[in-house]
């Protein structure tokens, strides 16, 4: 689950790690009271205005503006609130700004790259710095490798006093109150990482500003929802404008859906098969349209969401079921395949490959539907039959 940038940062100081003071704005109404608020506390002349949207690259797109005083500031807030930000990770239909962050303008000596991310190959904690923070990092990382340092984390040892000097002495900090500084700003970071069960925390930048402290200007932060049972306050930092709503409707229905952009919709059960369905499509020429993951034991309502799910999907052309029956009955997904066909009155081609328990009695309920439903007998041979069908 991805937080806001404000939500992050709270969560930051909550550890000790250092932040600019700002205030939110969840209405137009509250602009002008959460600036002057801010005002009032910081005393500052300058105002940064921050959409809060799940997206990077906010400055170039428009969403992050510097003003100096209330009056450009609040003017700078109408303007980005409500607006349909454009970012490079958005996409060109671009994400509605309905949140706002104003904070206190700082003067930045020098802005630094850090992140902490869960590192599936060796299993441990990374943390990536570099020395060029701000908005091209990408294209440092793409142009400059070398300017990217990557340490690992020992969960057996944790995060060591040594890592913290080489990342210091490799970013350029030297003097002694900025190591301190960073050293207490890494050490909370990690900490956080852990407590909170995040799988990414990322700071572009982090700053030194002039008077020498080194400070999280920004925050992203990804948590890993499997240990939602662990924070029951999780609940209110999801922000489900900032997702796919068939995605939420997924998880509601206890089903696992990712939008893509293809046309050959996928009904799968297990992550792993159904990874395997959206390769071999694209081997054969086709595009998958969505990763969907009934579970290992859906029933025939699930089954019929799943469908509806994917028809809601215009560009969908055809349907590939693909079933490993092992805890699950072949016979249940070939009713549920049944029920959803006819009440949903499907037009669209539909392959249905079962395997495992139940699977005559299930190819048999499939056979007697007088639908025009294909079967296959293999997965290599239900995605050449969909992919040949779509084409049609």
């Amino acid at each position: 689950m991805k937080l806001h940038e404000y939500q992050a940062k709270q969560l930051f100081a909550k550890y000790g790690i250092p932040v600019p003071r700002g205030r939110t704005a969840f209405a137009a109404a509250d602009i002008e009271p959460s600036v002057t608020a801010l005002l009032a506390e910081t005393g500052a002349e300058v105002v940064v205005v921050k959409a809060q949207i799940h997206a990077g690259g906010r400055g170039k797109g428009g969403g992050v503006k510097v003003k100096r005083g209330a009056a450009a500031a609040i003017a700078a807030g109408h303007e980005i609130f409500g607006m349909q930000l454009v970012t490079k990770q958005t996409g060109p239909a671009g994400q509605k700004v309905r949140r706002l962050l104003v904070e206190e303008g700082l003067e930045i000596a020098r802005e630094l790259y850090l992140a902490m991310l869960v590192d599936r190959d060796t299993r441990r904690v990374a943390i990536i710095a570099s020395e060029e923070g701000g908005m091209d990092i990408e294209e440092v990382a793409e142009s400059h490798p070398e300017k990217i340092f990557n340490t690992k984390i020992d969960p057996l040892i944790g995060l060591g006093a040594f890592q913290i000097r080489q990342l210091a002495f490799k970013l350029g900090l030297r003097d002694k109150a900025q190591q301190a500084g960073f050293t207490k700003l890494l050490t909370a970071l990690y900490r956080c990482f852990l407590d909170e069960d995040a799988t990414l925390i990322e700071v572009n930048p982090l700053i030194v500003t002039k008077a020498g402290a080194v400070m999280a200007l920004d925050g992203k932060m990804t948590v890993d929802e499997n240990a939602a049972y662990r924070h029951p306050g999780w609940a209110e930092l999801q922000d489900k404008d900032e997702e796919e709503p068939i995605e939420v409707e997924a998880k509601a229905a206890g089903l696992s859906y990712v939008s893509l952009t293809g046309n050959i919709g996928c009904l799968v059960n297990g992550a792993g098969l159904a990874m395997s369905t959206m390769d071999i499509i694209k081997h054969f020429g086709g595009q998958p349209a969505n990763f969907l993951d009934v579970g290992g034991s859906a029933n025939k309502e699930q089954v019929k969401k799943a469908f509806q799910m994917i028809l809601a999907d215009k560009d969908v052309k055809g349907i590939f079921v693909n079933i490993f029956g092992g805890i699950m009955q072949c016979d249940v997904i070939a009713e549920g395949v049944v029920a959803a066909s006819r009440e949903l009155g499907l037009t669209v081609p539909l392959v249905v490959r079962l395997e495992g328990n139940n699977v005559e009695k299930g190819k048999r309920i499939l056979a007697e539907s007088g639908l025009a439903i294909q079967t296959a007998d293999s997965m290599k041979d239900g995605a050449q039959k969909i992919v040949a069908a779509v084409a049609k």
